[in-house]
């Protein structure tokens, strides 16, 4: 049986230069299959992006051009590691375009290439343990709200977070939560009409999800109960209280199972 290498794309202006012949060498030396692209729209645009993404950073480079942007957002949407290879200055300029959790290393010229290997392996084993992790998206069109539920289970499980039902129904286009937390009301699509969305479709229709709500009345509750949500949580809970409560739903899940 042909065991399949990891793959990487290391992405340059030239892949002739010393120094990315030095990075491509040190990825395939620790046994990834590593290709190269240039930093080119017409290039990007159709080459196949495996999970791991080398950007060789040069004195030409600037932050602002479509090509950054573009491998910005397919990192981003398709959750893809990015590592950087380049001066100190230069990686420090194009991190202020990536979000945090999209970096997976950085290596600084001069660059020992030795060092690449270890580097990609450590990313692949946090990488599965996080996958072991149950996985929710929230849905909330507050900033505020998805960022601070998602600081308080990220250390317990995997989140995604969307500010819209457009957004959410996108994401669950390609992706299968585990759970998805639902604010109940949310403009132009309400949290009851994403989940109508949800159980209209045959992929879909079994995830579990719980509603996120500011208020708790019973009328909220009866006139969404032939959607069969998986419960209700308020906003206002601590977030002891919220973590419990997403613990104890998982563990009645897993009992039923048994």
């Amino acid at each position: 049986m042909v065991i399949e290498k990891p793959k990487v794309l290391l992405i340059c202006d030239t892949a002739t230069s010393f120094i990315v012949k030095a990075v491509k060498d040190g990825i395939s030396a620790a046994g990834f299959d590593c290709e190269t692209a240039k930093f080119s729209m017409p290039v990007l645009s159709v080459v196949d992006k495996p999970e791991y993404i080398f950007l060789y950073i040069d004195e030409t480079l600037d932050v602002n051009q479509e090509e950054i942007v573009y491998i910005r957002d397919f990192c981003v949407e398709d959750e893809k590691k990015l590592f950087l290879v380049g001066y100190r200055q230069d990686i420090d300029e194009v991190k202020k375009v990536f979000p945090d959790e999209v970096i997976g290393g950085e290596f600084e010229r001069p660059i020992d290439a030795s060092t690449i290997g270890d580097e990609l392996n450590k990313v692949i084993e946090k990488s599965q343990s996080a996958e072991s992790k149950k996985h929710i998206l929230v849905v909330d069109d507050s900033g505020t709200m998805l960022r601070t539920i998602r600081d308080w289970l990220s250390k317990k499980y995997k989140v995604s977070i969307v500010n819209s039902a457009a957004n959410a129904i996108s994401f669950l286009a390609t992706n299968h939560p585990d759970l998805i937390l639902l604010d109940y009301e949310m403009p132009v699509c309400s949290g009851p009409q994403m989940l109508k969305m949800i159980r209209s479709e045959i992929r879909t229709k079994k995830m579990p999800v719980i509603f996120l709500t500011a208020k708790g009345d019973r009328e909220s509750v009866e006139s969404v109960l032939d959607l069969k949500p998986d419960g209700y949580l308020l906003k206002s809970m601590s977030s002891d209280k919220l973590i419990a409560a997403i613990d104890s739903f998982f563990e009645t899940q897993k009992a039923r199972k048994l």
